[in-house]
């Protein structure tokens, strides 16, 4: 099948950072999401801005989460 493209990559990390938001929060209480992934040279850089209700749960750590499980889903896609 051969190397995934820059934008499959980047694709698979954003629907996946997004996957695991959403897993956690209803849509209608996450106020702010951004998620910013960038595939240059081989290098991935993905970064969660979460603004989420603190009260059940932590939004840094929800957004470390998904950092890292767009990390994986990409080292996935490389494994396929």
């Amino acid at each position: 099948m051969g190397e995934p493209t820059d934008e499959e990559v980047v694709e698979t990390a954003a629907d996946a950072a997004e996957g695991v938001v959403f897993s956690r929060y209803k849509q209608s209480e996450v106020t702010d999401l951004d998620v910013t992934v960038t595939f240059e040279d081989g290098i991935l850089e993905v970064d969660v801005y979460l603004n989420a209700p603190s009260d059940t749960r932590d939004p840094e750590q929800v957004a470390d989460d998904a950092a890292l499980t767009a990390r994986s889903a990409v080292d996935d896609l490389f494994e396929e």
